[in-house]
This record gives structure tokens, C-alpha cells and sequence, in this order.
């Protein structure tokens, strides 16, 4: 018997025959979903090998190390209970913790809320800028769900398409847009003047279509404006939510894409580092879901010409859907994304 989870993180023991089948039934059904090739009898065995090794903490073979990038860890002083500020909680993610990036955020993570605030935080980025030794990104989520009411100016959609009123719930949401779009060039062009070497847009699409369009315009207009700006692009979702579901970038309509197509709109818009997300299920256990997210994020780093970060946090990319994140799933999906999956980074 091995020592394995359930997707919620309650603790199970399973045959490796039962591990064998759930991972097998995890990499079929992400082949069905996105119409990608399923993971290969290699890949799986691998993984298996992965998920019953028998230690707590597992690691990657010499050579198979990749960065980290992380989002918001100078606002996550707060409810982990650090008495510290946010520059120093930043240089104890350098110091103490060892990463690679690190990134600054507001409180109140959305671009519209940070615009009301932005010189205020560029001062705090500049000075973090100049202590930090490893580069500092600077993040928030699209939001575009804030712009319409009561939050914001525009007409809510959510209310309108139940009413059946579909017109004007596109019109609310294509109005939304252009509000969002001009939030996230401001607020992305006050911190990278202000010394962030890069710009998050996390969370990308969690609103729908509407909200992955937005990403994607705003990246556009900030390559061209700073052509050597790195802008990673976290998704909300393993697939597009067709909110509007006739909004179509460089041709292409967003609805309904799955992170294999996703990557390439975010390459052609100037996006530099794409982190795919892959949705958890709760029920399942921990082998299917980890084989759905590698499946998903191999086929995406297959298809992507710009480095690929998967989402490997709560609930997403394979681990549980837990509070306090178990180390020895934490560690087996960073082993199985760097070596199966063939990420760049986490």
C-alpha cells in the first residue's frame, strides 16, 4: 500500500495497480477535454514512480531544476500572521526562503483598486527595488468583474444574461474592456517606470473571455510601449469561460480554449513567461489530478515558444485543495511538472 490523497488532501492508502488507473483516467480525460495527446506509457510510469517513492519530500534528479516565480508573497505577511512590512517580507523570501523572483502587490489585488493608489506603491517598489538582488515583479488580477456595478460604471452582466439579455450583456462587458485595459497599461507603466523589472497579470480570464481579451490587449500596448518589458500572464482556469463568447483575438475566439491554445494568443501578444492553469478535482484522487495537470501543461509547453510557468498552487496544477498545502504533494508536483511535463519554471 502506498501513502498517497485524496484531491480535498484527506490522507488515503492506495494499491499501485489503483494509482496505475487513476493516472491513466486522469491523462484520458484531459486528452478528451482539450483534444491533446494523452501522456505516454513512459510518461506514466514516471509519474508512478513519483507519486509511491516513499519519502515525505521528493526532489528532482541533478540537472532538472527550474525557477520559481510566485505571485503576491509581500501582501501574504498578513494572513500568515508576520509582523513585518512588505519590503521585508519580500527580503525574506530572497534571504530566507531562497527564490528566485519575488513580487510586490497590493492588498487589495485588482488593477482597478492599486490605480486609486499607484504612486503610493511605485514609492514602495522603488525603494524594494533597490534592496532586492533577484528580481521583483509587480502583480494583480484583471479583475474585470470590478468595472461593472455595484463595484463599478458598467451594467452587470452576470445579471443580464440570466434575463436572457445578450446583447447588452456583451456591450457591458466589451465597455468593461476599455476601462480594464486602460487600468492595467496605467498601473503596469507607473511600477516598471518605478524600477519592477516585470508585471503579473494574474488570474487572467477569471471573469470570462472578456477578461483573457483584456490581458491580452493590455499586453500588447505595454510591448510596444516597453519592448523589453517581461510580463508574465497567470490564467484563472484550464479553459476560457465563454462569458461573451464572440470575442476573438488575432482571429482566434477565446471561448473555450484550453491552455495548449491559450499560450500561443499570449505569445503573439508580447507575454514573455504563460502560467497554464489546471483545475482541481476534489473527489478525485491525488495520482488522476496530478495526471491531468501535467497532460494539459505538457501539451501547452509543447505548443509555446515563451517560457511556461505552470500554477501550482492551492487547488490548481494538481495540488489539493487544502489551506496548509502538504509538502509531500507540493513536492511531487514540482518533480512530475520539471520532468514530465517539461516546464521552465513554477
Amino acid at each position: 500500500m502506498v501513502f498517497t490523497r485524496l484531491g480535498d488532501g484527506t490522507m488515503i492508502e492506495a494499491e499501485i495497480s489503483e494509482i496505475r488507473a487513476d493516472l491513466e483516467a486522469g491523462t484520458q480525460d484531459a486528452a478528451a477535454r482539450a483534444e491533446i495527446a494523452p501522456l505516454s506509457a513512459d510518461d506514466l510510469a514516471r509519474l508512478c514512480d513519483i507519486v509511491c517513492r516513499p519519502g515525505k519530500v521528493v526532489g528532482v534528479e541533478k540537472g532538472n531544476e527550474i525557477i520559481m516565480t510566485g505571485d503576491s508573497p509581500s501582501i501574504g505577511s498578513v494572513p500568515r500572521g508576520f509582523p513585518v512590512n512588505r519590503i521585508q517580507m519580500l527580503q525574506t523570501y530572497e534571504r530566507v526562503c531562497g527564490m528566485d523572483t519575488a513580487e510586490a502587490g497590493f492588498i487589495d489585488y485588482s488593477y482597478k483598486a492599486i490605480k486609486t493608489v499607484a504612486s503610493e506603491e511605485r514609492s514602495w517598489v522603488e525603494q524594494a527595488s533597490h534592496i532586492l538582488t533577484i528580481p521583483l515583479f509587480y502583480g494583480a488580477m484583471p479583475d474585470l468583474g470590478r468595472y461593472s456595478r455595484p463595484d463599478g460604471p458598467v451594467p452587470n452582466w452576470a445579471e443580464l444574461l440570466p434575463q436572457g439579455k445578450i446583447a447588452q450583456a456583451r456591450a457591458a462587458q466589451e465597455e468593461a474592456i476599455e476601462l480594464c485595459v486602460e487600468d492595467l497599461v496605467y498601473v503596469a507603466s507607473e511600477m516598471y517606470e518605478g524600477g519592477a523589472q516585470g508585471i503579473d497579470f494574474d488570474t487572467s480570464g477569471a471573469a470570462g473571455d472578456a477578461d483573457f481579451y483584456a490581458a491580452l490587449k493590455a499586453t500588447e500596448i505595454l510591448k510596444k510601449k516597453y519592448p523589453e518589458m517581461c510580463i508574465e500572464m497567470g490564467m484563472a482556469g484550464e479553459f476560457v469561460l465563454g462569458m461573451h463568447s464572440e470575442l476573438r483575438y488575432d482571429g482566434v475566439r477565446l471561448a473555450g480554449l484550453y491552455p495548449h491554445d491559450q499560450v500561443k494568443l499570449a505569445q503573439k501578444a508580447g507575454v514573455t513567461i504563460f502560467g497554464p492553469v489546471v483545475n482541481n478535482v476534489c473527489n478525485k484522487s491525488f495520482s488522476y489530478n496530478l495526471a491531468r495537470a501535467v497532460t494539459f501543461c505538457k501539451a501547452c509547453a509543447d505548443a509555446s515558444g515563451i517560457p511556461v510557468h505552470p500554477n501550482v498552487g492551492l487547488g490548481v496544477g494538481g495540488v489539493t485543495t487544502v489551506e496548509v498545502l502538504p509538502v509531500d504533494v507540493v513536492s511531487r508536483v514540482s518533480v512530475a511538472m520539471a520532468e514530465v511535463a517539461k516546464a521552465d519554471g513554477l
